[in-house]
Order: C-alpha cells, then structure tokens, then sequence
C-alpha cells in the first residue's frame, strides 16, 4: 500500500479519522509528520511517511490492518486521494488548520502570501489580531498593524465582527480578497477615508436575516 496514498486518505477523511485517535496516537503520528517536513533528504521523506502510514494503520485497524475500529478510508495507488495529499494532513494535525485540500489549499497559499510577520516578532500581538498558524508558527498578516507597528483600532473592530478569533481564515480572505463594491480588497482601503466604512462593510456580512 502506498505509505503517502495512506496519509492522504486520512486527510481527506480527517473530520472522522481525527476523533478515533487517541492521545498518543495523535501526539506520535505528528512527531513523524513533522519529521516528514523538515527531512533533509528524500530517504529521511521516505522513511518518515512510512512510519506516519504504519502509526496509522495500528491506530486505525478497520481499513488498514485486520479488526478493531471500522475507518473506512478510499486509499489509492497515487498520492493523491479525493484531491488531498500526505502534506494536507501535515497541515490538519500540525498547524490545526482547516485549510487543506483541493479547494482549500489554494486560498491558504494565497493568504500566507500576503505580507505578514511572525507572531514572535511583536511584542504584543494582544486580543483581536488574526493569526495564521502554518509551518513555522503563528502569522499576522501585516495590513493589522500601521507603519508604526501598532495595530489599527478599525482593524480591531472588524475582526470581532467577523469572529475572527474563531474563524481567522475566513476574516483574513474577507480582508484580502476583492469587494464587488470597492472593486479592491478591504485591507487596501486601511489608512484612506473609505477606512469608516469597514465595519458597516463588516455587519451586512454577519447580519442575521
């Protein structure tokens, strides 16, 4: 059996594969997940997706293995199954991140591109701030903070309206992604006049109809 078509099935059954696993299932497999990604070379790769798919196949026997709990997983030849990938559940287990698949993916690339800074590089990132967690830690994507660093009070103000402790992937495509009524992201109007109309821009999103 393919040790990445493994990896990529429980990705992409993530939502019932997570819940099964115990504690130390979960706390072993992203050790050698996280091995997987900063290997140095293809045989450390290698050797880490296998010992990833074989952690799986002991805690998940239904579909893996012989007996125990039924995980009905469509693991295929490829590397690829139902358009996730061994690195998609990297980013599920390892950064908590529900951007993964392949739909998603691409709107979590698109947001890490931003201009952004590490969480450990400011001295206060404080309440209110969206933070993208990823490979290498927590990021802030930097349209948040003014040219002096601190952060910009409608920025605040918006982001609890769009829950974004809660949800900061979407708060943060809400920012980044064009409005039809400005014909330009949200986050391009900070530091102009139109600045006012963000939170007004914010409640028609979260208003209950």
């Amino acid at each position: 059996m393919n040790p990445d078509a493994v990896l990529a099935a429980a990705a992409a059954a993530w939502a019932r594969v997570g819940g099964t696993l115990t504690p130390a299932d979960r706390t072993a497999l992203g050790e050698e997940l996280a091995r997987r990604r900063r290997a140095p070379g293809p045989a450390e790769h290698r050797a880490a997706t296998e010992r990833a798919a074989a952690l799986l196949a002991t805690g998940l026997p239904g579909e893996f293995g012989a007996g125990g709990r039924s995980v009905a997983l469509p693991v295929a030849d490829s590397g690829t199954v139902a358009g996730f990938t061994a690195d998609d559940l990297a980013v599920l287990l390892l950064d908590g991140s529900p951007m993964a698949g392949p739909v998603l993916t691409a709107v979590r690339e698109r947001l890490l591109a931003a201009p952004s800074v590490p969480q450990s590089e400011l001295a206060s990132a404080g309440r209110g701030l969206i933070l993208l967690s990823a490979e290498g830690g927590a990021w802030v994507p930097r349209f948040q903070l003014a040219p002096d660093g601190t952060v910009r009070p409608v920025v605040r103000t918006v982001n609890h309206l769009l829950d974004a402790e809660l949800d900061p992937w979407g708060a943060a495509d809400w920012w980044l992604s064009p409005h039809a009524w400005f014909g330009a992201p949200p986050a391009g109007l900070l530091g102009t006049p139109a600045e006012v109309q963000l939170p007004d821009l914010a409640r028609l999103l979260t208003e209950e109809f």
